[in-house]
């Protein structure tokens, strides 16, 4: 009997199917810049009549299935474009292309006003924050260089690092907890200049989004953090090219078609040129600083037909230092990241969006250092292969289902001697040919379903599995991600979420050293996989009809496996670094606020962070709890521009945290004829992060004057950029060092402040 209804029974099932298909309509397309065709990730479709709509992934595409009807009114809007109403006629699937035009800062007329998007409210996703490319342009920056990192740090929930640096800590969680993505490619190091500033030219980004808690299925392998980051495709309709000089560096961006409408290219580069102006002033003989760094960004794109798309990007960056004395202080650093990524985006039929990418990076750290009879070396380098497949439905505007894979293959270089300089000899040296490799492999495949049950409630579940392996030992992980949306009304919703992340490599500090001593390992026998579970519960409310931005955010969070090196570690060439490590674990909670207003002459946002970040090692402290480095009770940040007019905008940005924990000697040991580049003395370290630094404070101010000129008969778009940096020369930290009164003997230890008021002009072109 069972056998005999199994049949009709599924019959059924895929007539009712087919029977609701057959009353839907499906409209799919991509929304792009109608001067660049560049794709715009985010931008909002809405229609009317149903109160129905969705947005574009990255990369510009959408599906909306809706009810058949005689017309559909839609409404298309992005933040910084003109929203686009439209009426369209179809009984059938659509494939509609939109294309939006740029538009000053008054974005929509009342009658769509209503289209503003709303996702922050209505979509079951927490912590994740779009950073408005317009902050990213606008607000003042150290050395006048326009920095996405800078901007990260002023964001709820993100500690910044040392004075100046682009270092970013999120919810507790350490630098390597960050996964930093250009085009899919991991950025081990994305920093410049001592990390004065980040690795990425701005003019060759279209979009920077920081996901700090919620995370979806697709994103692992970092606990804290996802930074993601879109290059640009490139102009399809014009060349065109950009620039810019500043204190610091020059860069230049030119891009264009190669076939029009049908494919594009850019390429954007950036150079230090204090060394080239310099050296012609500096014998080589004399003692002194040399510093270069630059880097260059390329992608091209190119339509194989309708619905298959070819992206191959590329980026390369590099810092190299060289400093000699007359004080016996030598040394050299040289570091970068190099990354390639070639994607293949393909759509079949109207709901389905595949992408396929192959993924190349390398990074590479060295350090050479002596002081007097000392030297050490250190070289530290990962190179990365990864293929990886995402697929997204959307049956219907109810769910979007994503499932994927990926697979990679990593090798990791870590080594480091520190020793005394022979009498006779040679030095030894270290590279990636010295060291042995640490080969691992790393794969994950994923299940995700976003899916509006109501108007008023929505859930976000997926199901990510982990697995790695080096050697004989392998690990196999289950990370479910789960996030739930209840609307209270229209323009308010609570949201919580639960998250469990696994980390696989560590980045290893020695924060107590005088040289930056950081090397990263992959997890072990020995290293266990670093695992945090989170809990968070917000409210989400907008104003003034989606125009401003609202929500508190409160989140909790478990971190295991831990890693640091013990006190007083020694790194030598053939040593086992693992047996050098210590292990613990941490906890981290806390309260933010953030306000937030995209629209209109006056932009920006506010936002205050409650928090309290703790480890707990056995070796360390006696066991006993102590505060993370960069726990900071309170964190204060106010980041805005106001349009005075066509020509000028003012920006600033004010900053308030306490100050940083650090660690405080308890006591010394003089060592004759032994010890490193401790100048012959180890200290006793047992009390760990027992002091804190003064509360750090600062305010930046920019100056903004845009003009359109001419240029043998050609117009082209300038600015000139006035800004300063601390404006009121707040001697904030930079970190406290040890020392001994020449006469006396008694130890102390003191305050170095680097940066004070530090003024910046730069100009920028567009033709």
């Amino acid at each position: 009997m069972l056998k005999r209804t199994a049949i009709p029974m599924a019959v059924l099932c895929l007539a009712a199917t087919f029977a609701q298909a057959q009353n839907k309509v499906t409209l799919s397309g991509y929304i792009k810049d109608a001067a660049s065709q560049e794709a715009l990730i985010g931008a909002t479709i809405f229609q009317t009549n149903s109160q129905l709509g969705t947005t574009t992934n990255e990369y510009g595409f959408y599906t909306l299935t809706l009810p058949v009807a005689d017309t559909f009114g839609l409404v298309i809007s992005y933040i910084g474009y003109q929203a686009q109403a439209k009426k369209v006629a179809t009984k059938t699937n659509l494939r509609l292309d939109i294309l939006l035009e740029p538009d000053g800062l008054e974005l929509a007329q009342v009658e769509v006003v209503a289209s503003r998007n709303n996702d922050n409210v209505q979509r079951a996703q927490m912590g994740v924050v779009d950073v408005p490319m317009r902050a990213i342009n606008t607000l003042p920056v150290l050395g006048g260089e326009r920095d996405i990192l800078k901007v990260i740090q002023l964001l709820p929930g993100v500690q910044g690092g040392q004075e100046g640096t682009t270092g970013f800590y999120v919810r507790g969680g350490n630098l390597d907890q960050n996964l930093v993505q250009l085009d899919e490619a991991t950025v081990y190091n994305p920093n410049h200049l001592f990390g004065l500033f980040s690795t990425f030219n701005v003019n060759a980004l279209n979009n920077v989004t920081l996901i700090k808690g919620g995370f979806p299925a697709e994103y692992g392998g970092r606990l804290s953090s996802i930074l993601d980051i879109t290059m640009k495709e490139g102009n399809r309709e014009k060349y065109q090219v950009e620039g810019g000089l500043g204190l610091l560096s020059a860069n230049l961006t030119v891009q264009g078609p190669l076939v029009k409408n049908k494919s594009s290219f850019i390429i954007s580069a950036r150079r230090s040129y204090a060394d080239l102006l310099l050296k012609p002033f500096v014998p080589k003989s004399k003692n002194g600083t040399t510093y270069y760094l630059y880097d260059l960004n390329a992608k091209v794109n190119y339509d194989l037909g309708k619905n298959d798309k070819l992206f191959l990007s590329f980026f390369n960056g590099k810092d190299d230092a060289r400093y000699t004395g007359a004080n016996s202080l030598n040394y050299g650093i040289n570091f970068g990241n190099a990354t390639g990524t070639l994607r293949w985006n393909h759509l079949i039929g109207n709901r389905l969006f595949t992408n396929t990418s192959l993924v190349f990076n390398d990074y590479h750290l060295a350090l050479s250092t002596t002081q007097g009879k000392y030297y050490a070396l250190l070289f530290t380098a990962i190179t990365d292969v990864t293929a990886k497949s995402d697929l997204t439905f959307i049956p219907n505007p109810k769910h979007q289902i994503k499932l994927g894979a990926a697979y990679t293959h990593h090798k990791l270089y870590p080594g480091g001697v520190s020793a005394k300089i022979p009498k006779k000899g040679n030095r030894l040296t270290i590279d990636r040919k010295s060291i042995q490799q640490q080969p691992s492999d790393e794969a994950a495949v994923y299940l995700s379903d976003e899916w509006k049950a109501s108007d008023n409630f929505s859930i976000s579940g997926g199901l990510r599995a982990p697995y790695f392996t080096r050697g004989t030992r392998n690990y196999i992980k289950i990370e479910p991600r789960l996030t739930a949306k209840l609307s209270i009304d229209p323009t308010t919703s609570m949201k919580a979420s639960w998250t469990v992340m696994n980390q696989f490599l560590h980045l290893i500090s020695n924060s107590t050293a005088s040289l930056p001593t950081d090397i990263w390992l992959s997890s072990s026998n020995l290293v266990k996989p670093q695992r945090s579970e989170q809990y968070a519960l917000g409210l989400f409310k907008n104003f003034n009809d989606n125009a401003i931005e609202a929500s508190i955010e409160g989140y909790y969070k478990t971190m295991h496996h831990q890693v640091l090196f013990k006190e007083g570690a020694q790194i030598l060439l053939n040593s086992n670094i693992e047996d050098l490590l210590t292990f613990g674990s941490g906890k981290s909670y806390g309260v933010e606020f953030f306000v937030k207003k995209n629209f209109g002459k006056l932009a920006g946002w506010a936002s205050y962070t409650l928090s309290k970040t703790t480890q707990t090692f056995p070796e360390l402290n006696f066991g006993k709890p102590f505060p993370f480095t960069y726990d900071r009770r309170h964190s204060v940040s106010v980041a805005g521009s106001y349009e005075f007019s066509k020509h000028w905008t003012f920006a600033a940005d004010f900053v308030f945290n306490t100050g940083a924990a650090f660690t405080l000697p308890t006591g010394r040991v003089p060592v004759y004829e032994d010890g490193s580049l401790y100048n012959g003395i180890y200290y006793d370290l047992s009390g760990r992060n027992n002091a804190r630094l003064r509360n750090y404070h600062r305010l930046d101010v920019s100056f903004i004057y845009k003009k359109q000129r001419h240029l043998f008969g050609k117009a082209y778009d300038s600015e000139w950029v006035f800004g300063a940096y601390n404006v009121y020369s707040r001697s904030n930290a930079y970190f406290v060092y040890l020392t001994t009164d020449r006469y006396t003997g008694v130890p102390s230890a003191k305050q170095l402040s680097l940066l004070s008021v530090i003024p910046s002009v730069s100009y920028n072109f567009k033709f």
